[in-house]
């Protein structure tokens, strides 16, 4: 009974890796290439082909700005046409005030959120901070979004592993 536990735990395991690497790997690779975007931000090392922004130095992303406030982005109105948002609005305290943000400098936004089946991501309480019940990757408009249960009071406790 014990083998048949772990080979299924282990199966399981297997399962939520590969879901992950589908949605945070797979799917964002192919969004991001499929254009040039004017603005990358929060790129981590992602180059989206025009400025790459974030609040983490990458020395090794070409075309750089170092962000010091995601509230308030060293842009001018109307700056960009597109920008690109990548898994970053899940981690951050306000997530209207920085899409308020991101509309004054560009035209057209683009979110990539983890997809509730992506339960790796959906429900990292390490991590993120909100819940969006959303079965897509990509979107143009900031979705519904929850608090994510536990998530504030973990965080509190250990501090939150990645901030944006």
């Amino acid at each position: 009974m014990n083998e048949l536990l772990l080979a299924g735990l282990v199966l399981l395991g297997i399962t939520i890796f590969v879901i992950h690497w589908i949605s945070y790997k797979y799917l964002k690779n192919k969004i991001v290439c499929r254009q040039k975007w004017d603005l990358n931000i929060c790129c981590g090392t992602t180059d989206g082909g025009g400025i790459n922004a974030d609040i983490l130095q990458h020395s090794n992303v070409p075309n750089f700005i170092l962000i010091k406030d995601i509230y308030n982005l060293p842009f001018d109105d109307g700056q960009f046409n597109n920008i690109l948002c990548s898994h970053t609005i899940e981690h951050i305290e306000d997530p209207i005030r920085f899409d308020r943000e991101l509309r004054r400098i560009g035209q057209n936004i683009t979110y990539l959120l983890p997809p509730i089946w992506d339960i790796a991501a959906t429900f990292n309480v390490f991590e993120h901070k909100w819940l969006f019940l959303v079965v897509g990757t990509e979107y143009q408009d900031l979705p519904d979004f929850w608090r994510l249960p536990f998530s504030e009071h973990i965080q509190n406790l250990i501090g939150q592993r990645i901030k944006a």
